[in-house]
Order: C-alpha cells, then sequence, then structure tokens
C-alpha cells in the first residue's frame, strides 16, 4: 500500500547569518521529500526592530503527516540556534497549509492571518487569490549558492 503524499506549504525566515541558515534548511528539506522553493525576499522585521529578514517559501510533497512534521520544522529551527524570544533570528520555519491539492488546502489556524512576508513568496508557488498584496515590492536576493 502506498503512502499519501501530501503538499506542505512552509514559510522560511532568516534575520541572523540568513545565506548559511537558509542553505542548510533548504538541504534538509530536500531530504523529506520533493520540494520547490520560492525567490527569497528582503523584507523588513514586521515589528521594526530587528534586522531585515530572507524570506522564501516552499512546497514540499512528502509521505509525512503534518504532526511528524511538526515536530521535524521545531528540530530545524533548534539545529540553527533558535532563540525565542529574539530579534536575532537564525531560522524561522513555519508550516502555512497542507493537503493532497492546492486547490483544498488546510490552513494553518495558528499562523492566520498571513503576514505579509508569507503571502509574497508564497504567492510564487502557489498563486492563491488570499496571497495577492498591495504594489509593494521588495528585493529579490541572488543567492545561486543556495540552489
Amino acid at each position: 500500500m502506498n503512502a499519501t503524499v501530501k503538499i506542505f506549504a512552509l514559510a522560511l525566515a532568516s534575520n541572523f547569518q540568513p545565506q548559511q541558515q537558509l542553505a542548510s534548511a533548504f538541504a534538509k528539506i530536500a531530504q523529506w521529500g520533493d520540494v520547490e522553493f520560492s525567490p527569497i525576499y528582503e523584507i523588513p522585521c514586521r515589528d521594526g526592530v530587528g534586522a531585515d529578514y530572507w524570506n522564501c517559501a516552499c512546497l514540499l510533497k512528502s509521505t509525512v503527516n503534518a504532526e511528524q512534521l511538526m515536530e521535524q520544522l521545531k528540530q530545524l529551527e533548534q539545529e540553527a540556534g533558535r532563540i525565542r524570544p529574539s530579534h536575532q533570528i537564525s531560522l524561522d520555519v513555519d508550516l502555512i497549509a497542507w493537503g493532497e491539492d492546492l486547490q483544498k488546502m488546510q490552513f494553518n489556524p495558528k499562523k492566520l492571518p498571513l503576514a505579509l512576508d508569507v503571502k509574497i513568496p508564497l504567492y510564487e508557488l502557489w498563486p492563491h487569490p488570499d496571497f495577492l498584496t498591495s504594489s509593494q515590492h521588495f528585493p529579490v536576493i541572488q543567492v545561486e549558492a543556495i540552489f
């Protein structure tokens, strides 16, 4: 019997050693299934206190369930040295939504409403109408070495 493949929409962010942290996270997440990453955007800290963040998103197709994935994401943040609370974020990875089809995804209620720094990169992979944003533009980080 084949395990069901689910699609997981993840949001990733870092404002402390972001190139190193995201490269490490990308490599680890790629081991969990088929993955597609968005471009990386440089977006100011939501509360205006910390350094600008590198934000991106990914769609992961995997046979793990949402609970297993949440544990893997927590472990990934711990390995990156994530400290809570802090404005120096080595790695923040959030499970935004999951499902078997992009048309019928279940949103994580703990992450709603979605912040702009989640919507912008996620729209690149999943053009959901709720992710449309105003004409705010943020620079895309050109980091070929990560991919």
